[in-house]
């Protein structure tokens, strides 16, 4: 008789730390279900798991933003996988600017897709976690959500409401078997990062104090530990990972 692998829906599942999450999860035993935003390039990023031995991922295009979508993306997947018993909530997008330029919409975008999809998607797995009575839910926030940076009202708002809801659902959850925390990384080396001018991308690494940029992979690690059914006696914590870059 073969036990059934348990099963982590990683938000925002595809991009450059979801996809090290992901990977990190997979490599442990989980059966891994990847949220995506854009189906194409969703499919050819599935292939290059699977080209590569993840046969133990899969995708799933679930609109985070509409509750009633994320409660029926939730069913489809412990249909096709298995109860959820891991949570990664990793989607999030950006739409910078100073609050005195920023429009409505930059502002709802933002807190719809970073904030209240975490409402979303915990409150659609919730109720199997506490009938099982064991779950990891795990949200990634930034530090930007720690100390706030310019020309972020909107972003820095939705990731320091993250960590608010960590600490609230921990606590109703704490008797349950059930952890909630939060992981804030720093700058660390995706694309995204990567393909800023040389010049700044420098004067940005001078200003970490172990004088380089994480990696997707040490994210994944984290998160991974944080999943373990022995990391029972954590919950409600935000733990910074930015090497050094913000204390507190």
């Amino acid at each position: 008789m073969t036990t059934q692998a348990p099963v982590a829906w990683v938000t925002g599942g595809t991009g450059g730390i979801g996809s090290a999450i992901c990977r990190t999860l997979a490599k442990e035993g989980y059966m891994v279900v990847a949220g995506y935003n854009n189906p194409d390039k969703a499919k050819k990023w599935l292939e290059t798991q699977k080209s590569e031995g993840f046969d133990n991922i899969d995708i799933a295009g679930i609109d985070l933003v509409d509750f009633d979508a994320c409660v029926k993306g939730v069913k489809e997947i412990e249909e096709k996988h298995g109860p959820i018993s891991v949570l990664v909530n990793c989607a999030g997008i950006t739409r910078d600017g100073t609050l005195k330029k920023m429009t409505s919409d930059q502002w709802h975008e933002v807190i719809d897709t970073n904030l209240n999809s975490v409402f979303n998607t915990c409150r659609s797995v919730i109720e199997g976690m506490l009938e099982k009575g064991y779950g990891r839910i795990i949200n990634i926030s930034s530090i930007n959500g720690r100390k706030g940076q310019f020309g972020q009202v909107n972003y820095a708002a939705a990731k320091a409401g993250m960590h608010g809801l960590t600490m609230s659902l921990a606590q109703e959850t704490a008797t349950k078997g059930i952890t909630v925390n939060t992981v804030s990384p720093g700058y660390i080396a995706t694309d995204m990062i990567m393909n800023i001018p040389e010049k700044v991308r420098e004067a940005i690494r001078e200003t970490i104090p172990v004088k380089r940029y994480g990696t997707p992979e040490e994210i994944g690690r984290l998160v991974t530990f944080l999943a373990d059914q022995e990391s029972g006696f954590i919950t409600g914590a935000n733990i910074d990972i930015n090497g050094g870059q913000f204390m507190g």
